[in-house]
């Protein structure tokens, strides 16, 4: 496999070797051991499936306590994949990184503790597949606003469909006033 740092601390895009034939093809998605050596040392423990049709935004989401550090890929279609740096200290913070995923290349990128994801799907549909360093707990969930100007993220995407509670999801300002106060 290759490991590629990207420009955020932390975040890693994984392209594993697919092997492929007539048949089909076969990939390794995850073993403990190569992802440790590569820098990615984290227990995972769950994984999660969604499948959303072209257009949907799912995003941008975060757990505040524990954190959930996340691998993610596309099992099929196309999506763009986000994190945004949400680690106060960080000279980073506010800051995106997007990537395609795809069923073809089935590359992954791996988010760590202390960043808000989300994606939208590009293909007519798509299969997100997930490993998460901590189990969903709601009453930890939190999210900002996809289309948040102070982030300004470039979504591939003109009318998402979005969840009611994407659509009402608070601004990247209070998100940040509430950071800044956990600190103090």
């Amino acid at each position: 496999m290759d490991v590629e740092d990207l420009p955020l601390a932390g975040l890693k895009l994984i392209r594993p070797k697919v092997f492929g034939d007539a048949r089909g093809f076969f990939l390794e998605t995850y073993n403990a051991a190569r992802y440790r050596a590569a820098g990615i040392d984290c227990a995972f423990a769950q994984d999660n499936h969604s499948r959303s049709v072209k257009n949907t935004l799912r995003g941008l989401h975060y757990q505040s306590h524990p954190g959930q550090a996340k691998l993610i890929r596309a099992g099929s279609g196309r999506i763009f994949d986000v994190a945004v740096d949400i680690r106060p200290d960080s000279p980073t913070f506010g800051r995106w990184y997007g990537a395609y995923l795809d069923a073809t290349e089935q590359a992954q990128m791996f988010i760590p503790v202390g960043f808000a994801h989300g994606f939208c799907v590009v293909r007519d549909t798509a299969d997100v597949l997930y490993k998460a360093s901590s189990v969903y707990d709601a009453a930890t969930e939190s999210g900002f606003a996809w289309d948040d100007p102070e982030v300004a993220v470039s979504w591939p995407v003109t009318e998402p469909i979005l969840s009611e509670r994407d659509i009402r999801a608070e601004s990247f300002a209070k998100l940040r006033e509430k950071l800044y106060e956990s600190l103090e």
